[in-house]
């Protein structure tokens, strides 16, 4: 091996000449590190693997407006006017502006839009998995393997929810096809590799580390992706990111960038919930996901500490669907959901992803804490509806209507009155919903801060019911003789839509 110096030394002439001498002579020899260079065996994994991936044309017809854009503007004698004048001559097209027998104005034209991605062959008889979102619309979808033959392909199915698409082919040849590993083993730091075939010029392979797991990119509720540098460009959503087994351990199907291009932030769907759900589409042509039937929140510092939990964790549960599999088996409001199914539920959004991964009409063994003591619940598990809701903290809308003068005194920094005929129909609360009315919040009180307003009303008081305002009061000041620090509040809105809250106790 040759010795490492300073680029700079080896262009600097017959003095560098001499730098270059003395330089090897005070230094001694180095090699490149192994880690700079990557693992040696990173191009015999590749070789191994790269015919099971391919590129995924798909085409689908748009009408656009015939010229597809105007002219640029441009100076009057510059050298780029005859270019662009022949270049938007050659994209008119019949019933383009300009050509014979097309009014002013020209006209829709129907047109055939093309995408590329990528993806790979699970399995020999000709199984390929993509993204939903390289193939979703698409009118034909075709399969380039990475010698250039191009195949049909028919749509087995897709998932929304994680973004796989499961495709099948009819080969001519014996397919080279790669199998699923053990994404649940995959350690931070350790070397991947990404491959894609995104202009169908045969694979590109490129190297990276893990950088993350179980990342939550707000894309779905199932969200938990295997973060990596390795770069994953245009064109290679879809395909597979390898270990050094040449297993795969993910379907790569995000990046984050502002130019579009790999800034060494990618995300893959684990090997082990894209798994389940190949399988699902492959048996059934749809995801079967399983269904509680509540509606959840996060579990806070504070509201662990009102409700006696400890350490903080699980999911909260804010509402339960008065048809879903929750309520039979005696699931409420305020218990929240520590272990499901012999799983630990460590925060909110362990639970659904537990729960969608768990066969539907399963008996399920569920661990709640109500009111600081563990009970168990057995659920007979439903089926995902697409109308569950999933609970939401997101700021309710503002109300113009102005405030009544207060009932009660302020506690927690609220006015609170009694729920009467007249502010029903001032707020337009349904009758199903029972409590306290909120008639107005101090702007510098903690309930404003959690964007309490006027028109929703306390339906219970640290998981006690309250049906008038002298009686949330009371409770207020009861909790406050036991020291507590906070209550949690189960605050309606009008039309019904529940949610806990924990306010500081001032």
């Amino acid at each position: 091996m040759g010795a490492l110096f300073p680029s700079r030394l080896l262009r600097s002439g017959r003095s560098g000449l001499s730098l270059l001498t003395a330089a090897a002579i005070a230094w001694p020899l180095m090699t490149v590190p192994v880690q700079a260079r990557g693992p040696e065996n990173i191009a015999d994994v590749a070789e191994q693997v790269i015919d099971a991936v391919v590129n995924i044309s798909t085409k689908q017809s748009v009408d656009v407006k015939a010229g597809g854009g105007a002219m640029p503007q441009l100076p009057p004698g510059s050298p780029f006017e005859e270019f662009f004048e022949e270049f938007f001559k050659n994209r008119r097209g019949p019933g383009a502006p300009g050509t014979p027998g097309t009014p002013p104005g020209g006209g829709n034209t129907p047109r055939r839009a093309n995408s590329l991605g990528s993806g790979f062959i699970i399995d020999a008889s000709g199984f390929v998995v993509t993204n939903n979102h390289v193939i979703a619309d698409s009118d034909e979808i075709s399969v380039i393997l990475n010698d250039g033959t191009t195949m049909k392909a028919e749509l087995i199915g897709t998932d929304k929810k994680s973004d796989l698409a499961l495709l099948k082919v009819t080969p001519t040849k014996p397919l080279k096809a790669v199998k699923f590993g053990d994404s649940d083993s995959v350690r931070l730091g350790e070397w991947v590799i990404a491959i894609g075939n995104p202009f169908s010029l045969g694979g590109t392979v490129t190297a990276g580390i893990v950088s993350a797991r179980n990342r939550d990119i707000n894309s779905g509720p199932y969200d938990n992706y295997i973060q990596t540098d390795a770069s994953i460009n245009r064109g290679n959503s879809g395909g597979p990111l390898f270990n050094l087994n040449g297993d795969v351990i993910g379907v790569n199907t995000a990046i984050i960038s502002p130019s579009g291009g790999s800034i060494g932030i990618g995300f893959a769907v684990p090997a082990k919930s894209a798994l389940a759900v190949i399988d699902q589409l492959r048996d059934f042509k749809e995801v079967r996901r399983g269904w509680l039937g509540v509606r959840i929140q996060q579990v806070t510092d504070e509201i662990a500490e009102s409700l006696s939990i400890k350490p903080t964790r699980g999911a909260l549960i804010a509402g339960i669907d008065e048809k879903g599999p929750a309520k039979p088996a005696g699931i409420e409001p305020g218990d929240v959901v520590v272990k499901f199914d012999g799983k630990d539920i460590k925060e909110m959004r362990d639970l659904p992803k537990i729960v969608a991964d768990t066969p539907v009409g399963k008996d399920v063994d569920v661990l709640i804490i109500r009111k600081g003591k563990e009970e168990t619940k057995i659920v007979k598990l439903g089926r995902l509806e697409d109308g569950e809701k999933q609970a939401s903290l997101a700021a309710p809308k503002a109300t113009d209507t102005p405030e009544e003068k207060s009932a009660v005194k302020k506690a927690l920094g609220l006015d609170l009155g009694n729920l009467t005929a007249d502010a029903r129909k001032k707020y337009k609360i349904k009758e199903a919903v029972k409590g306290v009315l909120i008639t107005g919040v101090d702007a510098n009180s903690p309930a404003a801060e959690k964007r309490l307003q006027p028109g929703m009303v306390i339906s219970e008081v640290q998981q006690q019911p309250v049906t008038n305002a002298a009686d949330l009061q009371k409770r207020v000041d009861q909790l406050k003789k036991e020291g507590k620090k906070a209550v949690v509040l189960l605050v309606v809105s009008p039309d019904g839509d529940p949610n806990f809250v924990a306010i500081t106790l001032q």
